[in-house]
């Protein structure tokens, strides 16, 4: 008898354009997403103008990490309260194709918001050749992270009502606390790996070195490229694995 062979994330195509057409009936959501960038926007123009363009630069960052929660909200809600993913994933679509599909439609709706950010950036704070492509470089290794970790985490709950303050607190005290909206250099130096170790501020401090707000040794740009890289695809692979175990332990 032929075993069957299932091909690794079949069905990635059709559910992320599924996923991305659900986001986008979430108008509301797409709109106000940009809330807590631009409240602290505002007391940074106010208070330090001079710190806008770190700010700035941080609050795109900022808005990739923030998808993370958006991906987690997402797949605790199908799960735990409509359980589609057990429709979803009772057909072709593979576990690892439902969770990257899911996680690439949520960055498609999201794009706008972001891509309005960028804008604004270049036009008051300008932008190299060289800080838009670390700049991209960094967006995506904080959006793999926090995707993928964002998923991770709401294969564990098992009430909505317990996943949306843990969510919050995650995701806003490693995106605000560290030295992501303001620079690398009000950060306590023995500290400093600590920074350079965790996604968001390993990738605005990357950032914050191409346009002049920090200081970076080759050492310390080796570590925090590293960190980004090692983190956002280690979390991406192990979230793969995670998917497909969970799928094998629920069937």
């Amino acid at each position: 008898m032929a075993v069957a062979t299932r091909t690794p994330f079949r069905g990635l195509v059709a559910f992320s354009l599924t996923e991305l057409r659900v986001q986008l009936h979430e108008s509301t959501s797409i709109v106000t997403s940009l809330i807590v960038q631009v409240v602290l926007l505002l007391f940074v123009a106010i208070l330090a103008r001079d710190l806008l363009p770190v700010a700035l630069f941080g609050g795109i960052l900022f808005s990739m990490f923030a998808l993370g929660q958006r991906v987690q909200n997402e797949a605790a809600f199908v799960r735990i309260d409509h359980k589609l993913n057990e429709l979803y994933l009772a057909g072709p679509l593979t576990p690892e194709a439902y969770f990257l599909g899911m996680s690439l439609g949520v960055l498609g709706a999201y794009l706008a918001p972001i891509g309005v950010l960028v804008a604004v950036t270049v036009v008051v704070a300008g932008m190299s050749a060289t800080t838009a492509l670390v700049l991209l470089g960094a967006c995506a290794g904080v959006w793999m992270f926090a995707s993928s970790f964002g998923y991770f985490v709401s294969t564990l709950f098992r009430d909505m009502r317990t996943i949306w303050p843990y969510a919050s607190i995650f995701y806003n005290l490693f995106g605000v606390l560290p030295p992501v909206f303001y620079p690398l250099g009000f950060w306590p130096a023995p500290l400093l790996p600590v920074a350079l170790a965790m996604p968001p501020s390993a990738a605005a401090a990357l950032v914050q070195s191409t346009i002049g707000w920090a200081t970076l040794s080759p050492w310390e740009v080796a570590f925090a490229t590293t960190a980004l890289m090692v983190e956002g695809f280690g979390m991406f692979l192990f979230t793969i694995y995670w998917a497909r175990r969970t799928v094998r332990e629920d069937s």
